[in-house]
């Protein structure tokens, strides 16, 4: 029999696998549930209830559906499936956890855990699984690679979703002083100049491979600042193009003070790319260029297929909180209860999570806007398209 510590899941460092799972799920008459839990501890160092929050809303919910019906049914063993889930299989190292199930949907089950932390606590029940909130996290704790070298020794370091994905040692060869002055000056200065050039090449041929192997996307150059500058000598276009900022660490930081300093410039280097983003995809709209504004054109691009680049407020949420209905043209292919995805009637759908669902699926990429204020007169949400009609 298996113990507890045996059936505990491993936390993820990348929801790419999980992603395309859930985005091929088909709509269902029967409940989805999306849940969403924040497992970080409390002020006073207590791990959160967030089982009995789980059973305090699913058992709310239940009651919606009659006692028989194949809804309940379906509900009522998904219900129990998550609660065991949450008893058994929590990672210590999680921070959060996001689970889909869907029981009368051939079992579906999808539970992700996370480092990266989740901030409150969510349940949707819907036709599909909801992934607004799980591609956010995405965005906001992204992958990417910080190298922090001294003269002699770099630690290549990558992290994704809050976590430490892979990290490697580089060491270059100590140049020995043994004669100082005059011609020997001269050349031990000619040395230490070559073994600092052929060590940020090294470095520079690891993070390639690097690169290429994780799927990195930025770059935080770090440790002796007199390395950055050699390493940027060095590297190639696209990987100088990745590189969004140099930060002073020592090389002995631990794993985490790293992650902490890193993610942080990280996160400020995209907020400060917001502006001129939206305002570039703005002017293409006024001149009628490649880009459209608002949620009616964007969603009807989006079935078209002409969305490259999906801008979403992180107010859009709030706003369009509840269902509200959409044509069906644009709308997830949800059956009526003979089993038809004929109807031409509006069906009632989660506006955010239609418009982040409908990216992903088309391979659209998906920014989420921080500053809600700059796609205010967007009504939040523009896209950049491929094609215009």
């Amino acid at each position: 029999m298996a113990t507890k510590t045996e059936t505990i899941q491993e936390v993820s460092t990348s929801i790419e696998e999980p992603l395309d799972r859930l985005l091929r799920f088909e709509p269902t008459t029967l409940p989805v549930i999306s849940l969403y839990l924040n497992l970080q501890p409390d002020g006073h160092g207590r791990d959160p209830d967030v089982r009995g929050f789980a059973a305090r809303q699913l058992k709310r919910m239940a009651g919606t559906w009659s006692a028989g019906s194949a809804e309940r049914a379906s509900f009522d063993q998904d219900s129990e499936r998550i609660l065991a889930y949450l008893e058994e299989r929590i990672n210590p190292a999680a921070n959060g956890v996001a689970i889909f199930a869907c029981a009368g949907a051939g079992e579906f089950f999808e539970a992700v855990q996370l480092v990266a932390p989740i901030d409150e606590n969510l349940v949707y029940v819907y036709s599909q699984p909801h992934l607004y909130h799980l591609s956010r996290l995405n965005e906001m704790y992204p992958r990417y690679a910080a190298v922090i070298t001294d003269a002699n020794t770099a630690r290549l370091m990558v992290f994704g979703l809050g976590g430490e994905i892979e990290i490697e040692e580089v060491k270059g060869k100590k140049v020995h002083r043994v004669k100082v002055g005059g011609w020997s000056q001269a050349r031990y200065q000619r040395r230490v100049t070559n073994a600092h050039d052929a060590h940020a090449k090294e470095v520079v041929t690891r993070l390639e491979e690097v690169v290429r192997k994780d799927g990195v996307k930025k770059i935080i150059l770090a440790g002796d600042p007199a390395m950055a500058p050699l390493l940027m000598e060095n590297l190639p276009k696209n990987l100088a193009d990745m590189v969004v900022d140099t930060v002073r660490l020592d090389l002995q930081e631990s794993d985490a003070a790293v992650l902490a300093k890193t993610l942080e410039k990280v996160q400020e280097s995209s907020a400060q790319d917001e502006a001129q983003v939206v305002e570039e995809v703005l002017n293409g709209y006024r001149s009628g260029g490649l880009a459209t504004i608002g949620a009616e054109a964007v969603l009807e691009a989006l079935a078209n297929g002409q969305v490259d680049e999906l801008l979403i407020g992180s107010g859009i949420e709030r706003e369009h909180a509840d269902v509200e209905p959409v044509d069906a043209i644009l709308a997830p292919e949800i059956p009526d209860s003979a089993g038809s995805t004929e109807s031409d009637d509006p069906r009632p759908v989660s506006l955010p999570d239609l418009l982040v669902t409908k990216a992903k699926q088309t391979d659209a990429s998906v920014r989420f806007i921080q500053n809600s204020e700059l796609l205010a007169g967007a009504g939040g949400v523009a896209a950049v398209l491929r094609w215009r009609n």
